[in-house]
């Protein structure tokens, strides 16, 4: 056995200090504050794989518009609730330019980040219809989305998709959409974490089962455009970014300023409603709130009530930035490949010491290399091999913690530099060695 870059009794005593009984179980935070103890501690810089956070600089054509909005006095008026209307011209003009479906400009509603929005979505999915008190997740998923349902008392059903892809993936929708229970089904695309990308076909299967059975689709695009196997760069042009859309009316999209842009920070964000379902009046919402249509029940009702409205220079930011990518002088895909670039590298470092791509595949294709990725060691759950790698300065959050029922890690690449890979080879070949399978 070779020695390890950090002793295992200092990760070990760390994880028992932070009264962490289950690594498997263990949350990013968690997983971040072993991580930042060891290496206090020992003095050996940790490859952090477990933070979702951007690794690059802001746009700077977001941060230019927000420092002259805020210039010209912009902080000192509320925002409207309906958001700023040149972002919801723009936010209109970017979802036809590139998804390729028209969105009218008042269901596009500035929200602070996708969270604040699929909460929101959340209180008003599921009070449209008190027959429906249940989500459903197509997992794995973002795990914070069930801690919203959490806190507001809402049940939810989940089911793994990666043994239901294609024709299997409508079957398994179906066992749940059937009871009649479900107000909403959420799923991110492309995946947080897997990294799966839902194609036509099954984007069609899941769009003509909520026209079925009269359930809205919450579809998570916070990795706006990040199938990087595709030129999705070009405004008005096909291919267009994949899209639920297409294929029902009952359709939230949630664009976040986060990951496409680096925007992170000023927390925004646009959920897009569909024209039909905007208008929709629900009987149970109406009686709740004056007669009101769904749409302005999630602005003026739920939106309002959480935090009248969103930062307002925020909202000139993202107006900017959509508004330049639509209009072609911005190619932000160009600034976020470098994701694509960093997957490839680590997928290959990890795969040439023994480790496996758990999900690897979309159908017959292989998986595309982005913001993240999902890593297995034959023979070893995901705790064991996230608690293993921490002795080796390696840091990783389980994917049960996602809603996987998969034995592995989620690697995120954004916050691991070039100079890392050559020391996460080197790490990983002694981690093989010492793990031999």
């Amino acid at each position: 056995m070779q020695q390890t870059p950090i002793r295992k009794e200092l990760v070990d005593g760390a994880i028992c200090d932070f009264g962490i009984q289950d690594f498997e179980k263990a949350t990013i935070r968690e997983v971040k504050s072993v991580a930042a103890y060891a290496e206090k501690e020992s003095g050996v810089e940790f490859i952090k794989l477990e933070m979702g956070i951007p690794g690059l600089p802001a746009s700077q054509v977001g941060v230019d518009a927000q420092v002259e909005a805020l210039r010209a006095g912009i902080a000192h008026s509320y925002p409207d609730i309906q958001g700023y209307p040149a972002l919801k011209a723009e936010a209109s003009r970017f979802v036809k330019a590139f998804i390729g479906v028209d969105v009218a400009a008042e269901g596009c509603v500035p929200v602070c980040g996708s969270m604040q929005g699929t909460f929101a979505a959340f209180l008003t999915c599921s009070q449209a219809d008190r027959r429906k008190d249940t989500v459903l997740f197509i997992d794995p998923g973002f795990p914070v989305q069930k801690m919203q349902l959490q806190v507001l008392g809402v049940k939810y059903e989940t089911f793994d998709v990666y043994d239901y892809r294609g024709p299997r993936l409508g079957q398994k929708l179906e066992e749940y959409l059937s009871r009649g229970n479900v107000c909403a089904i959420v799923y991110s695309n492309p995946n947080n974490p897997s990294w799966i990308c839902f194609n036509e076909d099954e984007l069609k299967t899941i769009g003509g089962l909520a026209e079925k059975y009269d359930t809205i689709v919450m579809e998570d695009l916070a990795y706006f455009a990040m199938d990087f196997r595709k030129q999705l760069s070009t405004p008005f042009e096909p291919p267009f970014q994949a899209t639920v859309a297409r294929y029902t009316d009952n359709y939230m999209l949630f664009i976040s300023g986060s990951k496409a842009f680096s925007y992170a920070g000023e927390r925004i964000g646009v959920a897009c409603i569909g024209d039909k379902l905007f208008h929709r009046h629900y009987a149970d919402l109406d009686a709740r709130y004056e007669g009101l249509p769904f749409g302005l029940v999630y602005s003026t009702r739920m939106l309002y009530a959480l935090s009248s409205g969103t930062s307002h220079s925020a909202q000139y930011a993202m107006a900017a930035m959509l508004k330049a990518a639509a209009d072609g002088t911005y190619d932000f895909r160009a600034e976020i490949s470098v994701y694509g670039e960093r997957a490839r590298k680590m997928k290959d470092i990890f795969k040439r010491h023994g480790f496996y791509i758990v999900y690897d595949k979309d159908l017959d294709e292989d998986i595309a290399d982005g913001f993240y990725f999902t890593i297995g060691y034959p023979g070893m759950t995901g705790g064991e091999l996230a608690h293993e790698l921490m002795y080796y300065g390696v840091s990783a959050i389980c994917l049960v913690t996602t809603g996987s029922r998969q034995n592995g890690l989620r690697v995120c690449t954004s916050f691991v530099e070039d100079r890392q890979l050559e020391e996460l080879d080197r790490r990983m070949a002694v981690f093989h060695e010492n793990n031999p399978r």
